[in-house]
């Protein structure tokens, strides 16, 4: 195996330990034994088991970013965006379930870059940008669309992890669903909301 290869064999290896059993319980000996190579292979590659984690939890939060700013992409019918942003994310579960897991582990080596909070926080602000070009066409305050932004991408990745596990109904159902009530409930967004009965 050439030293290109033998990191990929690598990180394809410590991927699936890592989404199966955790950063924590996860150990440079499991890694290398199921690789089968000796531990100091691993350390030349990626230092220890933090540094190959960094590299697959970089490389899962590129790879999920991409899909979704190309779902974001401004120019659609807002309804259309919302659609293929749920779909964007329930397609990166179903062919990168492992990557998924992993990015929605808490971890204490995941840089603040690299945590599944911080992907939902940079895809929140660019839905917040399409959500106030909207709001201002439709006289509501663009000043609020930072909270919807939230509340939508919040809705979106919550239903992503519990399909994670469900993986029913089918994931074109689910993104159904999703636009349903983000699209009806969008659709009849007031201008100034207020709580019925405040104490």
């Amino acid at each position: 195996m050439t030293a290109r290869e033998r990191r990929e064999q690598l990180l394809d290896v410590g991927r699936a330990l890592f989404a199966e059993r955790g950063f924590e319980a996860t150990s440079v000996e499991e890694i290398a034994a199921r690789a089968n190579v000796s531990k100091p292979v691993v350390y030349e590659h990626f230092g220890g088991k933090e540094g190959m984690y960094a590299v697959i939890v970089d490389r899962e939060v590129e790879r999920l970013l991409s899909m979704l700013t190309t779902a974001l992409a401004p120019n659609r019918h807002p309804k259309i965006i919302v659609e293929r942003a749920a779909l964007a994310l329930l397609d990166y579960i179903e062919s990168s379930t492992d990557g998924f897991r992993i990015l929605v582990r808490d971890s204490p080596v995941a840089q603040a870059s690299g945590t599944f909070s911080s992907l939902i926080g940079d895809v929140a602000t660019q839905v917040e940008h399409l959500l106030a070009d909207q709001f201002e066409r439709r006289d509501l305050d663009p000043a609020t669309a930072p909270i919807y932004a939230q509340m939508l991408v919040g809705m979106i990745a919550l239903t992503g992890q519990w399909w994670l596990e469900a993986r029913s109904p089918d994931k074109r159902v689910v993104a159904a669903h999703l636009v349903n009530l983000a699209w009806n409930g969008l659709g009849s967004l007031q201008g100034s909301p207020a709580i019925r009965n405040p104490r």
